[in-house]
């Protein structure tokens, strides 16, 4: 009674598309495993952790006959990965087992009725759906994810603000330290919408958005958004609160401004960063026509200090500023150019990219 067979790296492949956010331990055993839905040459895998659900459907090669069960979904991961890509694997449904065959290997594992999974349940009303190229938004979310916060008790902070209104798309994320924004443009033009995404659904897209040209389908509702590409349903949670206004955060008019070789300015940062102190990483910059200096020390009163030349005429100003904030910036930018806009010692400083209003990167000085 083979009721399923494919090779093992198409399996695999869409067994790894759904299993990245299923939680080896979890109050609730099942969620630990991966609902397996055949209908004919169909195949529907669908994971949940009760905030997130990820269904993918797949075409493969079976017999008529129908099943629905549910797996440990690492375990099924585990098994595959030490069989050959090109090996052919079958899986058949027997009551409470499911049994994985490939070549000369047979496992048998333990399975969960496919009606005690609980499947999360679907907004009625999503707004209007709208489209973006994937590697448009994977290159959005790249710009603005390294400044999420990590556990902040300020809820909302930790994910990622969504701002869909004509025709832009805006995402927003920022730690209270520092602040990231990027944007891009909409074919349609759509209604005004503002989520916020959490952390673990933005790592979750990133880890599954390709840079193919296909686009990705988003729609929003109260407290969810439902992402739709590659015959792969993606329905996550929003996070409930009041995002800070990030405009009100972006600096205007800060009349000193210096352009310089991102590449350059990276690498004076990552050199003074290993002499700054572990808890604080802070570095000063001391900015005076033609020339900025960086310059870092320890507990241990090691110093280091280097220099760039540039083209700069405005204000002398001496300014602190968390080392790694600046460092994850310039690593997380690909242009050759950056621009560094400051007004004087106290104010927050605006990085971005020279003619290119569509990225920003906020940072706050720290004393030092």
């Amino acid at each position: 009674m083979i009721v399923l067979k494919a090779t093992q790296d198409k399996v695999l492949s869409v067994l790894q598309s759904v299993a990245g956010i299923v939680e080896r331990r979890h109050t609730l055993p099942i969620l630990a495993n991966v609902l397996i839905r055949k209908t004919g040459s169909s195949l529907q895998l669908t994971t949940s952790d009760l905030e997130i659900q990820i269904r993918t459907t797949s075409e493969l090669d079976g017999d008529a006959g129908n099943f629905t069960t549910t797996v440990g979904a690492r375990k099924l991961i585990d098994i595959l990965r030490t069989m050959p890509s090109d090996q052919t694997v079958s899986l058949e449904s027997n009551q409470s087992k499911l049994i994985l065959k490939g070549g000369k290997s047979r496992f048998t594992l333990q399975s969960l009725p496919a009606e005690d999974f609980p499947l999360v349940q679907e907004a009625a009303n999503f707004g209007p759906s709208f489209s973006v190229p994937q590697k448009t938004l994977k290159e959005l979310l790249h710009q603005v994810s390294f400044s999420m916060a990590v556990h902040d008790i300020r809820y909302y902070l930790n994910g990622i603000l969504f701002v869909a209104e004509g025709k832009q798309l805006s995402l927003v994320a920022t730690d209270g330290h520092r602040l990231a924004f990027s944007s891009a443009t909409l074919d349609v033009e759509v209604p005004r919408q503002e989520v916020i995404l959490p952390r673990k659904t933005v790592l979750e897209l990133q880890r599954l958005l390709s840079d193919k040209e296909g686009a990705i389908e988003m729609q929003f509702a109260g407290n969810q958004a439902k992402f739709t590409f590659d015959g792969m349903e993606f329905v996550t949670k929003l996070v409930e609160g009041k995002f800070p206004d990030y405009n009100r955060v972006i600096p205007k008019n800060h009349k000193n401004t210096i352009t310089m070789g991102r590449t350059a300015l990276l690498a004076t940062l990552q050199r003074t960063a290993i002499l700054t102190s572990e808890k604080f990483k802070g570095v000063r910059l001391n900015l005076e026509p033609g020339v900025l200096r960086v310059a870092s020390s320890n507990a241990e009163q090691e110093e280091a200090v280097d220099e760039l030349e540039i083209d700069y005429s405005g204000d002398a100003i001496e300014i602190g500023f968390n080392v790694t904030y600046l460092i994850d910036a310039l690593t997380n930018m690909d242009q050759d150019m950056v621009q560094v806009d400051l007004a004087d010692s106290n104010s927050s400083a605006l990085i971005t990219i020279p003619e290119n209003t569509t990225f920003k990167y906020v940072v706050m000085p720290m004393r030092i």
